[in-house]
């Protein structure tokens, strides 16, 4: 097998070149005996001409780097120094991508920058929460701990995603079909129809005369149709992605029924997870509440957050300075208000969120529960509508004249 390696001398000096061995582990090995620092190793195969990752290339994703603070946890845990953990889990993933990074993150600890320092090299994979409280866990000697409590908190808002995601593939899935079937009634069904109409136009009832005029202008325009539907996404997709299309969707999202009580427990099971575990790991209060308004994942929020640090500032508590405002419950107020008044204030607000995740998987099953029969009685009577539209000049052209 033939890899291609970037590497460090002693003296700091970039070198790069190409090693034929049978295995990954010799390769690292043996520039490991030459005296030098691996940057990046990977096999020629796997290597593209492109400046970037290849098309096809599995990327790192949310469950990869859970699994990285986990199994870095135990090992830090079991006393094994961080540049030897980071090398055994270079030898144990399968994905190329990851073990670039994996290589990299090894190589700056070897070279004598601290975990957090590495980390946030990589800040698409790392955001600022893991690598401050990275950071606060290494001035404080309890790296293998946060690791973990870090762990367990990306695989919980994962799971809560997992599981929005799932509640969301049923209506999704049906509202689909339901277009598809009455594109295909209109544009294939009702075009059959039409000779029986012909000089009968003045006994055709009204709703078969829309939906005639509408067939009609489907099939005879529909490249304009399809271009104008999909103009629409793409000027939808190009919108969401300004800054004004990112607050008005996250305006929509907590103001829009049903799915504005999910949305608030979520952002603020998120936030509020954030700001126990980083208070909870000795992060100041002022970083630990812009970490915060950073995880909520909504602009609404965001604001909130900076808000109370402002007001934080100028000496206020932060349940005063939550007073008044509408997106927080009047319960999560008086919990942190209990909290500051205790010095306990990280531990009530782990169990506010704790207590707001399971909100949120009970309002997932109630909003799933309300949208289905729902959804089922419209689609029913749209689709049925059609037909029935469809059936009525053929009962009335059929029926004997008197």
């Amino acid at each position: 097998m033939r890899f291609i390696y970037q590497a460090k001398d002693s003296h700091g000096s970039l070198r790069s070149g190409e090693l034929n061995v049978d295995s990954y582990e010799t390769a690292t090995m043996q520039l490991r005996q030459q005296g030098l620092y691996v940057v990046s190793l990977e096999e020629a195969a796997n290597v593209t001409t492109k400046s970037g990752p290849s098309l096809f290339e599995k990327k790192i994703s949310r469950r990869d780097i859970v699994e990285f603070a986990s199994q870095l946890a135990v090992m830090v845990d079991a006393g094994v120094p961080i540049a030897s953990a980071l090398e055994g889990l270079v030898a144990q993933t399968d994905i190329p991508s990851m073990r670039t990074m994996l290589t990299s993150l090894q190589a700056g600890v070897q070279a004598g920058e601290d975990l957090s320092t590495a980390l946030g090299k990589y800040p698409k994979h790392f955001d600022k929460a893991f690598v401050n409280l990275v950071r606060a866990s290494e001035a404080s000697g309890q790296l293998g701990p946060m690791l973990e409590r870090i762990a367990v908190q990306y695989r919980t808002e994962s799971e809560t995603r997992s599981k929005i995601k799932g509640a969301l593939i049923y209506p999704g899935v049906m509202v689909t079909m339901c277009i598809g079937v009455v594109i295909f009634l209109l544009t294939f069904v009702f075009p059959k129809l039409m000779p029986m109409f012909v000089g009968r136009e003045k006994d055709i009832p009204g709703p078969t005369k829309v939906l005639l005029t509408l067939s009609t202008s489907m099939t005879a325009y529909w490249p304009w149709y399809v271009g104008v539907t999909l103009t629409v996404i793409v000027a939808s997709v190009v919108f969401s992605r300004q800054s004004a299309g990112r607050i008005f969707m996250d305006w929509m999202k907590i103001h829009l029924p049903p799915f504005h009580v999910l949305s608030r427990k979520v952002a603020l099971s998120r936030s509020l997870r954030t700001l126990s575990t980083t208070l909870n790991a000795g992060v100041p209060m002022l970083d630990a509440l812009q970490l915060s308004a950073g995880t909520s994942n909504n602009h609404f929020y965001e604001c909130c957050w900076n808000h109370v640090s402002e007001q934080v500032t100028t000496g206020r508590q932060v349940h005063e300075a939550l007073q008044g405002q509408t997106l927080f419950p009047k319960m999560v107020v008086q919990m942190i208000a209990s909290g500051e008044k205790t010095g306990r204030l990280g531990n009530v607000l782990e169990k506010v969120s704790d207590y707001l995740e399971r909100e949120v998987a009970n309002t997932v099953k109630t909003v799933t529960s309300l949208l289905e029969p729902l959804i089922i009685t419209v689609l029913g009577s749209a689709i049925g509508g059609i037909a029935i539209a469809m059936l009525l000049p053929i009962f009335k052209l059929s029926s004997p004249v008197r």
